[in-house]
């Protein structure tokens, strides 16, 4: 178990250091076609829609929450090895995740768009750093656990379209610039994959430990 934690912490660091790299880099390249892109959709949206984009944008966090806690008691409580198992393969997603966004808001500290921009009315104000999207990393990331775990087209199609729409909410509302939503979908499915790959490094050392020695 602790070689599987170390391999993730590895995997975590290298993603972040290469992360951080691409988002110091390509800001400052980036920053005048960032706000014009954000205004795009921002200033052509239909108002009328901006309840349920607010609701489609805060469900993310309760639907992250939801998938592992639906997963722990229906693995638990049915006895369901194999959803045990997915369901800690998606906190230990979930959990990288969380390390990714937390780590490169406060070490980007990139100011919201409307914060510095007085045309900029978002929905409502939140304090913390823009880049990247926590919301549509979170997004990402269960959508993405859905599409490693439950490899249907019906789970998949449905599972990013939902994600998505998350994504372009953040930017409907005013709250993150396309860059910060872009880069969060990026981390949310990678933290996923992470995940996945730690668990069947750790399943596949606890097989090899199971078998008897034949020496």
């Amino acid at each position: 178990m602790e070689k599987a934690i170390s391999y993730t912490k590895n995997k975590v660091k290298a993603l972040l250091l290469l992360l951080l790299i691409l988002s110091t880099t390509a800001g400052a390249q980036s920053a005048g076609r960032d706000i014009t892109w954000l205004r795009d959709i921002y200033d052509h949206r239909n108002t009328s829609y901006e309840g349920a984009m607010a609701d489609v944008s805060n469900s993310a966090y309760v639907i992250t929450a939801a998938l592992p806690l639906a997963q722990l008691a229906y693995g638990y409580g049915w006895h369901d090895s194999t959803t045990k198992s997915l369901a800690w393969q998606t906190i230990a997603g979930l959990g990288i995740n969380t390390v990714l966004v937390i780590g490169l808001k406060y070490t980007v500290n990139r100011t919201r768009p409307y914060d510095k921009y007085p045309d900029i009315h978002p929905y409502t104000n939140e304090t913390d750093p823009s880049f990247p999207s926590g919301h549509t990393s979170y997004a990402f990331a269960v959508a993405t656990t859905l599409a490693i775990e439950y490899p249907k087209w019906y789970v998949i199609v449905p599972s990013y379209a939902y994600a998505a729409t998350v994504g372009y909410s953040r930017m409907y509302l005013g709250m993150h610039y396309p860059s910060d939503v872009a880069v969060g979908a990026v981390i949310g499915a990678g933290s996923a994959w992470l995940g996945y790959k730690g668990n069947q490094w750790l399943q596949k050392h606890r097989h090899q430990h199971k078998i008897p020695s034949t020496n």
